[in-house]
């Protein structure tokens, strides 16, 4: 499978390419930055101290040209665009960029009709086998308990709450039969009054190098219930990505998450 790496000298970019040379059956075929790039024409093994024949480009159009599956984690914006050139090569996509509003959100949808999509906020194994165990939870835990979410993230993440603690509380609230954009709260000041019993909230943490922790907290009378996973790399993700692109190459078009590429889904 020949595949694409956007954000080529990012962290997460660099995480992807090397997860991509370490995997059996994925070829690199080429890998894509922004045109302010200081990286632009160089191999993108480099950092690795590797020689892959592959040159940092910013020419989508270019590179994506023959490709069987490009894998994206930048930014909305840089998303969309791939995803249109992704679509007009017949292309498949894993997108694991977050921070999408409504709209984009509805673009890859659409583009799903044409392509291979897997959209997740996080690719991580253990994550998507977190949300599983949060959704049998919720249903358990159904009335009596106030739930809770507090995730914590490196300073440099832009977006707030993050896509991972987004996830978990969508998991939670469809336990529930709730919908999340009606019962979430994302911060609390001043006199706020009585907590009331649907909602579910949300903390934010941002501070120095943090991968990505994430807590849900059910609180009953007399008894608390935390389910907490923690990355301690970048890489976790890269190879849940590598899974999801092989996924992508044995099925049709169409939308997909990580539950779908694990068989998490009942």
């Amino acid at each position: 499978m020949k595949l694409v790496i956007t954000g080529a000298s990012g962290r997460m970019g660099r995480m992807l390419i090397e997860a991509a040379l370490a995997t059996d059956g994925i070829t690199l075929h080429g890998a894509l930055d922004s045109a302010s790039s200081a990286f632009l024409g160089k191999d993108a093994g480099d950092f690795l101290g590797r020689t892959t024949g592959v040159l940092i480009s910013n020419n989508a159009s270019e590179v994506l040209a023959g490709a069987d599956c490009m894998i994206d984690f930048t930014r909305p914006e840089a998303t969309l665009d791939y995803l249109n050139i992704c679509i007009t090569n017949k292309v498949n996509a894993v997108i694991g960029t977050t921070g999408f509003d409504d709209a984009g959100k509805a673009a890859i949808h659409a583009a799903s009709k044409h392509i291979g999509v897997v959209f997740a906020a996080n690719m991580g194994t253990g994550v998507n086998v977190t949300l599983k165990l949060l959704e049998m939870a919720a249903k358990i835990l159904n009335t009596g308990y106030d739930i809770e979410i507090i995730e914590a993230h490196h300073r440099l993440k832009v977006d707030a709450p993050s896509g991972t603690a987004l996830m978990m509380g969508e998991a939670v609230a469809g336990a529930l039969g709730r919908d999340l954009k009606e019962c979430a709260i994302y911060g609390r000041e001043g006199v706020t009054g009585v907590r009331e019993d649907s909602t579910i909230g949300f903390s934010t943490i941002r501070g120095g190098d943090v991968i990505g922790d994430h807590t849900v907290m059910f609180m009953g009378m007399g008894e608390r219930i935390e389910i907490t996973h923690k990355s301690s790399s970048r890489m976790t993700y890269a190879t849940g990505a590598m899974r999801a692109a092989q996924f992508l190459n044995q099925n049709t078009a169409g939308f997909y998450d990580m539950q779908d590429v694990l068989g998490l889904k009942d």
